[in-house]
């Protein structure tokens, strides 16, 4: 049995859960979210925690299990806690600021590049120069994939360091030339 699959999650004070069928709704004190999931996953709703029940023990089924109780996990933590990811920029020269609902990015390219904000995100530009910016939400999948989209804009290069990087995130240096020998 799926050791993820079979742990319950448990509904912390503020949040509340519906379940209609393979449907889920969870509203806390930051939003709401829903989500349909596979009608093979059972999940019951009992003593203040949800459990996902799988119908067989094949492959298929065994792999849905730990995601459906993940996700469903997911949310209840997001609408309660919600998520964030912090990203740095590195470089001389190189910053983001906002400018409406768009996150402007200057890293060393002949243009400014601009990116739209999806709903649901709320990004911060950090006032030290531009140089470090906070993604939150209560979705972890869309603030993940924004984060990582704005960091592949321009991916921390080995040498010097430059470009954007998660906060957490080393970066493993490399040696330069030697120069010439001889």
């Amino acid at each position: 049995m799926s050791r993820i699959g079979k742990m319950p999650v448990e509904i912390p004070a503020g949040v509340t859960v519906e379940v209609k069928g393979s449907t889920v709704s969870v509203k806390g004190p930051k939003g709401a979210l829903t989500r349909t999931f596979h009608p093979d996953m059972e999940i019951v709703h009992e003593d203040g925690r949800i459990l996902v029940r799988r119908p067989t023990d094949h492959r298929f089924h065994r792999a849905l299990h730990g995601l459906t109780r993940a996700l469903i996990n997911n949310m209840v933590e997001g609408v309660s806690k919600g998520f964030k990811k912090e990203l740095l920029i590195e470089g001389v020269g190189y910053r983001a600021e906002l400018r409406g609902s768009k996150l402007v990015l200057h890293v060393g390219y002949s243009h400014p590049v601009e990116m739209e904000i999806p709903e649901g995100l709320t990004v911060t530009v950090e006032a030290r120069g531009g140089k470090a910016l906070t993604i939150e939400g209560i979705d972890k999948e869309l603030v993940g994939e924004f984060a990582a989209r704005v960091r592949r804009v321009r991916p921390p290069e080995p040498y010097k360091g430059k470009g954007i990087r998660y906060a957490d995130e080393h970066i493993r240096r490399k040696a330069g030339k030697a120069g010439k020998v001889g």
